[in-house]
């Protein structure tokens, strides 16, 4: 379909692509990858069916965005999407579901089977990371800007070593009820629990990982925030405990901003949200942000003249018997996209 005939105010087209937008990924600004995969969540699984879940429900969310007004025109589009991950990823997680369910029985962890488990699972996280980077690689390749739909939060390393080749230093603003600052969470190298571990091992362009909304986290991963000068938390109870002690939104939102670098990816796992808005995602835990402090927060970055050099949605897990995991998954997902357009105007270029 070429955007001549598109009708922004018609109904919801379903092409196949997030929102309905009829452009390829050789015209659009901003291309969309998605990672049908969720090979160690540790709780609850069903993320790998976002992607398809995100675009049935996208056709349904009206396209005029205030925070963003116009944005869509200059080209938002879905990258064809791999199903071999998904294949892959369902192969893998009965492997990985042995390996947690032995652990949480109290089982050796040196056992042989689960050894020979482990590194199953671990080659082809890695090989996951790879296809991502690939992917990813070739449209920044081609000047495009790129967000990732999960998948577990597993999914993003491939895409932001791909966003590290091409930026010098960048921040990751990280939005999540997780530290993920595990080292090898339950022996998977690549675990969900141990993204941002892995990003500030092995990508130095990172200089600043400022994680908000955290409230369920291990004692070494407080240790590891409290002594890594890259991180600054803006965890759940301290945001809490300034609100009822009458600091505003907008000033806690000013504060975390300022911690920021002028180069920004956001890394955004649902479960950040209040578990109301994510009902069934994998490990949902009480407090967290609603959905308009999220928003007020991306549109903080934007507004604030940073580049969105890059951005992944994770951990969405869809219900046939409740849209609501979807709907705010693709609602969160188009802010995400609008704003990150917004901030790369030609004044950045």
């Amino acid at each position: 379909m070429e955007l001549d005939g598109f009708d922004p105010n018609g109904v919801g087209v379903d092409n196949g692509t997030y929102y309905g937008l009829p452009f390829t990924p050789e015209q659009a600004r901003l291309v969309l990858i998605s990672a049908p995969w969720d090979v160690t969540v540790s709780y609850g699984a069903g993320t790998a069916f976002a992607p398809d879940a995100l675009i049935e429900a996208s056709t349904q969310l009206d396209l005029y965005d205030a925070s963003a007004p116009d944005a869509w025109r200059e080209g938002i589009a879905t990258a064809d999407i791999d199903y071999s991950l998904q294949e892959e990823s369902q192969r893998l997680r009965a492997d990985a579901e042995k390996v947690i369910r032995h652990l949480e029985e109290g089982g050796d962890p040196a056992d042989e089977r689960i050894e020979r488990r482990i590194r199953r699972v671990n080659e082809g996280c890695a090989a996951m990371n790879e296809n991502i980077r690939r992917q990813a690689d070739e449209w920044l390749g081609r000047g495009k800007i790129v967000g990732l739909v999960g998948g577990d939060h597993a999914t993003p390393y491939g895409l932001i070593r791909a966003v590290a080749a091409r930026e010098e230093r960048f921040g990751i603003l990280h939005i999540d009820a997780h530290r993920d600052l595990r080292e090898a969470y339950e022996g998977f190298e690549y675990s969900h629990a141990s993204i941002m571990y892995n990003v500030l091992r092995d990508v130095p362009q990172v200089v600043r990982l400022v994680q908000v909304g955290v409230r369920d986290f291990c004692d070494a991963e407080a240790a590891l925030a409290a002594r890594d000068g890259r991180i600054r938390s803006f965890d759940s109870r301290s945001l809490a405990r300034a609100s009822f002690e009458g600091t505003g939104w907008a000033e806690q939102c000013r504060r975390i901003v300022a911690e920021l670098p002028e180069a920004v990816y956001v890394s955004f796992d649902i479960d950040g949200l209040s578990p109301e808005l994510c009902p069934h995602t994998g490990t949902p835990v009480p407090g967290g942000l609603g959905f308009e402090q999220a928003v007020y927060l991306l549109e903080c970055v934007a507004d604030s003249g940073r580049r969105i050099v890059g951005f992944d949605l994770v951990e969405v897990v869809p219900s046939p018997a409740d849209r609501t995991d979807a709907v705010v998954g693709a609602r969160m997902l188009y802010k995400l996209c609008g704003l990150t357009l917004k901030s790369n105007t030609i004044k950045h270029e």
